[in-house]
């Protein structure tokens, strides 16, 4: 063990920020993922005409509306083919992401650590946020902090969860001043107080570093 405490700041326009100045690019965000997102947007839609053109009419039943096929749906094989096209994309991108959260889960562990700092993030609530839910479920964060969590046990490892209000972000790390009117789309902290400039992520992951449970 290194005896260093990490601090991991997770986000949308990068996956993770670490004490280290370490940082991990959004997958999603890469040429193949984009590219396997535009294939899969247009297999989409030519699954959606095939649909369409398959429907004679549509009947009503209380506030329901249902379609009316021309042929069972099982007995239509360009209809099925399609399918299966779109599902192996989608297992092609969460393979990509998946693997993508294994590596870099496995390269923070392995720099042993004495203990990892993360935030207790509120998933459910942050996809409340209809701007950004498609974005915070790309990203996987509890998948991210499930194997985090596996992997400091197997290497005994501290994981310290600090309560989802911790204000890391709008805290300076350097006089422990609080920003209260840090806004979201603020990406440099500027202190009031000492003149301390900084990345708001990187910030944040040196907050999430020197925390100390009560």
């Amino acid at each position: 063990m290194t005896g260093k405490s990490i601090g991991i700041d997770l986000g949308i326009k990068d996956l993770a920020i670490c004490l280290d100045g370490k940082t991990y690019q959004n997958i999603n965000k890469s040429h193949e993922v984009r590219r396997l997102e535009k294939v899969l947007k247009r297999e989409q839609r030519k699954l959606s005409r095939m649909l369409k053109q398959n429907i004679s009419g549509y009947r009503t039943v209380g506030d329901k509306r249902f379609p009316l096929y021309i042929r069972p749906l099982q007995e239509c094989r360009n209809f099925q083919k399609q399918k299966k096209v779109i599902k192996l994309l989608h297992r092609r991108l969460a393979n990509i992401r998946d693997n993508y959260l294994h590596q870099t889960t496995t390269e923070i562990v392995k720099t042993k650590p004495s203990r990892i700092v993360m935030e207790t993030l509120n998933v459910k609530g942050m996809m409340k946020n209809k701007h950004l839910a498609k974005a915070i479920q790309k990203q996987k964060f509890y998948e991210f902090k499930r194997q985090i969590a596996y992997k400091c046990q197997k290497y005994g490892i501290e994981l310290v969860e600090v309560p989802t209000f911790y204000p890391s972000s709008k805290t300076c790390s350097c006089c422990g001043c609080i920003k209260k009117d840090l806004k979201l789309s603020d990406r440099v902290y500027k202190c009031s107080q000492c003149g301390l400039v900084i990345d708001r992520d990187f910030n944040a992951s040196l907050n999430l570093a020197n925390y100390q449970s009560a």
